[in-house]
């Protein structure tokens, strides 16, 4: 078997550096006891993360970006998986032509998303909502959910399906106990994709948010335009922390093998 050899040990190296470099600096700079933005800090404190309790704004910020987040991303599941289905098994006239309409707002900028969602819904009567946010972060993130989802779809062994209809099961059985385990690591994929999109996204939802459906990325940026102390860091850092602890939990309790079974055990 080949190994990296000394060059490409390094690249790595550097290119792991790269990426984790701003993240370490955040945290490290949410521990300075100083009133700005300070590294190296002479000593750590726990200063600014106390502050956030003074901020109510920030935390009613972050519940509502993980319920939104949670919301699209499962609704955006809901209508890849059977997108998925269908372009990945039939051939029909217009088939390309659907595929490329669903993939469509990856090529199109969140800033000009934005005002178009901001026109539209203002004219409608839902600007300024959590419903109309919620439908913007759906086009947004249904792209990603349905990617992997057809990449699952289009690698699925078909025989088994057939199998399974052979022996008398019916549609919704066939769906429920063959399909969608043998699709489910693509659709979990999909899910948390999709989620990283939408709670991570400032672009479009800066155009949308109001006072009260104001996503964390919003607050935060609203926040960094006044002010220039390390409670935004303090933020970002916590954020990851939880991020950290949840995946830590999710693969403790839940487990990637057991994700994998679901797609080598139909029969689940």
């Amino acid at each position: 078997m080949r190994t990296n050899g000394p060059l490409a040990l390094i690249f790595h190296t550097i290119f792991v550096i790269v990426m984790l470099a701003p993240i370490l600096v955040v945290c490290l700079v949410a521990f300075t006891p100083e009133g700005y933005l300070s590294l190296p800090t002479t000593s750590f404190s726990l200063r600014w993360f106390r502050t956030i309790a003074n901020y109510p704004e920030f935390v009613h910020a972050f519940w509502v970006s993980l319920g939104l987040g949670a919301l699209s991303s499962l609704v955006a599941v809901l209508f890849a998986v059977p997108a998925a289905l269908a372009i990945a098994r039939y051939s029909f006239r217009g088939r390309d032509t659907l595929a490329a309409l669903f993939l469509s707002p990856l090529m199109i900028p969140h800033v000009v998303l934005g005002i178009a969602f901001l026109r539209f819904f203002t004219a409608i009567g839902i600007g300024g909502s959590f419903a109309g946010l919620l439908v913007a972060h759906v086009v947004v993130v249904f792209p990603f959910a349905l990617r992997l989802t057809l990449a699952a779809a289009t690698g699925m062994d078909r025989s088994i399906e057939m199998a399974a209809v052979s022996l008398g099961a019916g549609d919704w059985t066939l769906f429920r106990r063959v399909t969608l385990p043998l699709i489910l690591p693509g659709v979990i994929s999909g899910w948390a994709l999709a989620f990283i999109q939408s709670f991570d996204d400032l672009t479009m939802t800066v155009f949308l948010a109001t006072p009260g459906t104001e996503t964390l990325p919003v607050r935060m940026f609203l926040y960094i335009q006044d002010n220039i102390d390390p409670l935004v860091t303090s933020v970002s850092a916590s954020v990851i922390a939880i991020t950290m602890t949840a995946l830590i939990l999710l693969d403790r309790f839940y487990g990637l093998d057991r994700v994998l079974a679901g797609k080598n055990d139909p029969g689940r």
